[in-house]
């Protein structure tokens, strides 16, 4: 995939995307980097993987830090934007990227808590760093943003509730973004090619996958939705602050 963003475009400006060590979260930091963005890459657990994609990313002549966090331990989160303090003294965009729910041998309420209560605990702990003409993007799937008036798989509908869940206490906080002069834009993306969800989804449903492709026409991949998310950026946000990634006609209104 070519690059999405101009070169230069967000040179001197400073991004962090949650769960940026792999997959969807990675090409959106690589996109923003290969634009000029300083880049915070956040991981929970694979530290050697978020290294190699900093020394790549360093290579463009773009700063990078990498930090360490687990995103539903608020404490961690505080330490993770304090080393931003620390580097950058600012952040111009945070992208809230890491979602989850569908791993095994977590707590019966861990999909809320990551995909509700750690987007809303990110967001407060990013907020003191945030300033005028900075920008949140929330990053989430059609079969989420779509759940109230569309079933989804019934392996995937407790992740999705939690995502709506996060996504709708987001959206309560745009009025208080606005006045900050903080924009505000959700990105939903139809079931991705390639990402750790669809592996597990196809596990759990086999064909799902391919059904969803016939039935869209096209599944993005992980490159390609992270281009959209890195659009998303810099492009004007839309009226409803939601940028739809891919084919809807499968799903009803919100």
């Amino acid at each position: 995939m070519t690059q999405p963003l101009p070169a230069g475009t967000l040179t001197g400006r400073t991004a962090l995307v949650t769960g940026s060590s792999r997959g969807i979260g990675a090409d959106t930091a690589r996109y923003l980097a290969q634009a000029g963005a300083n880049v915070v890459i956040n991981f929970r657990n694979k530290a050697p993987r978020a290294e190699k994609l900093a020394a790549e990313l360093r290579d463009l002549g773009v700063e990078v830090l990498v930090v360490g966090a687990d995103l539903t331990d608020r404490a961690s989160v505080d330490e993770m934007f304090a080393a931003v303090r620390d580097t950058f003294g600012h952040l111009d965009l945070l992208v809230l990227n890491a979602s989850g729910g569908m791993e095994g041998g977590m707590a019966e309420d861990y999909a809320l808590t990551l995909n509700r209560d750690a987007q809303l605990g990110t967001l407060d702990a990013a907020l003191p760093l945030l300033e005028d003409g900075s920008r949140v993007v929330f990053v989430t799937s059609h079969q989420a943003h779509f759940i109230r008036t569309t079933q989804t798989m019934p392996e995937y509908e407790a992740v999705a509730l939690s995502k709506r869940a996060g996504e709708d206490a987001l959206r309560e906080r745009i009025g208080e973004l606005s006045e900050r002069g903080i924009g505000f834009v959700v990105v939903s993306g139809d079931m991705i090619e390639g990402t750790i969800t669809a592996t597990l989804l196809e596990r759990a449903n086999p064909g799902a996958i391919a059904t969803r492709r016939e039935s869209a026409g096209k599944l993005y991949n992980v490159s390609e939705f992270a281009a959209e998310i890195a659009l998303a950026a810099i492009e004007p946000i839309p009226s409803d602050n939601t940028r739809l990634v891919g084919d809807i006609s499968s799903f009803g209104g919100e």
